[in-house]
């Protein structure tokens, strides 16, 4: 029984400690422009994991402009099995458009 627990214990310190890495990962560009209101890069929060994004448009040469392009105006449908249909709205100009490069790269190269 105490092998039980102590396997449990370590199980829940390693996804914990996986958890933190991946939060503490996140640019701090992300908090301050409003991306982590709705998105975390491993899980879903309201809009899809940002893993998830980088996953989807992983080898599309157009990725990049066409995330820019999302996030400067925001949009709804490309996720919508995700969001159930909540849209992302529009980030520019309160992020500037180098801002949005930044994060955009950060997210497809996760």
């Amino acid at each position: 029984m105490k092998l039980r627990w102590l396997n449990l214990t370590a199980a829940a310190a390693l996804t914990l400690g996986a958890s933190q890495a991946m939060a503490a990962d996140m640019p701090p560009l992300a908090a301050s422009s409003g991306c982590t209101a709705c998105h975390a890069i491993d899980k879903k929060v309201v809009g899809p994991a940002w893993a998830d994004v980088a996953k989807k448009y992983k080898g599309d040469a157009a990725a990049k402009d066409a995330l820019v392009g999302k996030v400067k105006a925001g949009g709804k449908g490309n996720w919508t099995e995700v969001t159930g249909g909540v849209p992302m709205p529009p980030y520019s100009p309160r992020v500037s458009d180098a801002d949005i490069g930044t994060l955009v790269d950060f997210i497809l190269g996760l």
